[in-house]
């Protein structure tokens, strides 16, 4: 089999990714899934970070939108992806895979502060990184978090799992017309609003020159053929676009 083409990546999981078909919580054999899959990455000689979202749990923008201070919503938001962290290092390391979750925010009666230096060191080791509870600040999605970690980190790739196989002009779920893109730059995607990431988080890729893959994470075997340089998904990187 052909050799990994990255050597560190940050994945992005929306905690939507998490609940299966179910409307909200964990599915423990889409989790179990999940961390198969990224055990195989491991394997192959990657270096794995993760972010994941708790939209599964709480959003703080949903919250707020209901009438709840939107800070308080976002710190419970930040809870929230701790929580769906420490599942994932559960999955993770029942499967062997030595993982440490690190929190923005201090909570470190259950798992270690964010520190960059250590966070690379962990990676170095073959130890998939975690990186919970945001930037550690309200009013930034995880998006945002997972853009400012992939920077921090020095990766080579950061991919935003999906339920879609890449970006389109439209949702391609009510838009039969909609034209889907195989690369564009960061500047289509912000000119034309796309829902990508939110706009902090291309432009902090866009401003670090941080490729950006999107991908359908559920197609079985997707992201092991992206590692080893399948033209998966959609790729965001500066410059022009092919389409």
């Amino acid at each position: 089999m052909a050799a990994p083409v990255y050597r560190r990546i940050l994945l992005k999981l929306s905690g939507e990714a998490l609940m299966g078909a179910g409307s909200h919580g964990i599915d423990p054999e889409v989790l179990e899934r999940f961390a198969s899959d990224i055990k195989g990455l491991v394997e192959a000689g990657v270096q794995v970070a993760l972010v994941i979202g708790g939209g599964n749990i709480f959003r703080g923008a949903g919250l707020a939108a209901k009438g709840m201070d939107r800070v308080t919503g976002d710190h419970m938001g930040m809870l929230a992806t701790v929580m769906n962290a420490l599942a994932m290092q559960d999955a993770l390391e029942r499967l062997g895979t030595p993982t440490r979750v690190m929190s923005a925010i201090r909570i470190n009666q259950v798992c270690e502060d964010y520190i960059r230096r250590r966070a690379v060191r962990h990676l170095e080791k073959g130890r998939v990184a975690i990186f919970a509870g945001g930037t550690g600040n309200p009013f930034f999605t995880t998006d945002s978090a997972a853009s400012l970690r992939a920077i921090e980190i020095g990766a080579d790739l950061l991919i935003k799992a999906t339920k879609v196989d890449g970006i389109y002009s439209a949702d391609p779920m009510t838009d039969g017309d909609a034209v889907f893109y195989r690369r564009i730059s960061y500047d289509q995607a912000l000119r034309e609003a796309l829902k990508v990431m939110d706009t902090t988080a291309i432009v902090l890729c866009r401003d670090h020159q941080v490729p950006l893959r999107v991908m359908n994470v559920n197609e079985p075997g997707a992201l092991m053929r992206l590692i080893r340089g399948e033209d998966i998904g959609s790729l965001v990187v500066n410059g022009e676009s092919d389409d």
